[in-house]
């Protein structure tokens, strides 16, 4: 044993599983497409994934917003899912080359998942395009490392808060 830790044959370390929820940062989640029986899982990701990235918006993540992502999104756009351990921990929606919206829950960010998905997408179109709230400083960021870059902004209908059009070129 060396600084706590046990060593298996060929003197690997043996690290502890941990809980399912959690995995080593070198795995890579599963990308594959939505599935209807995907559905509960990934709305009740979505709305854990809004409310925190856009707190600003009253009643995000709920209501008719939920309804709209069941009735019409989940049906309409062409949906990726990143699976972990049997279970849908991010979705994407694309609608042609424009990312529809990005979807990780809070559980699972920082972990590669978003990126994976975006490069998922990025092989598919190329060129990509989104929008983003203005307000969501945390996706901004990460859009602007996965090399998407500002081209406009607009008042978003809705909500009246300002969205960002990024687009990332092919490369």
């Amino acid at each position: 044993m060396v600084a706590g830790r046990a060593r298996g044959p060929e003197n690997r370390l043996i690290r502890p599983a941990g809980p399912p929820s959690i995995r080593r940062m070198d795995t890579k989640p599963i990308i594959r497409r939505y599935r209807a029986s995907d559905e509960d899982a990934v709305v009740d990701l979505w709305s854990r994934a809004s409310k925190r990235a856009h707190p600003f918006i009253e009643g995000e993540g709920e209501g008719d917003r939920a309804r709209r992502l069941r009735e019409v999104y989940l049906r309409e756009a062409e949906n990726w899912v990143a699976e972990e351990d049997g279970g849908a921990v991010a979705l994407l929606g694309l609608l042609g080359n424009e990312v529809g919206g990005l979807f990780v829950d809070p559980r699972a960010q920082g972990r590669g998942t978003g990126r994976a998905l975006v490069e998922h997408a990025a092989a598919l179109r190329g060129e990509l395009r989104l929008e983003v709230f203005e307000g969501n400083d945390r996706a901004r960021g990460f859009y602007g490392l996965m090399g998407f870059e500002e081209r406009g902004r607009r008042p978003d209908e809705e909500t009246g808060h300002t969205l960002i059009l990024m687009v990332r070129p092919e490369r």
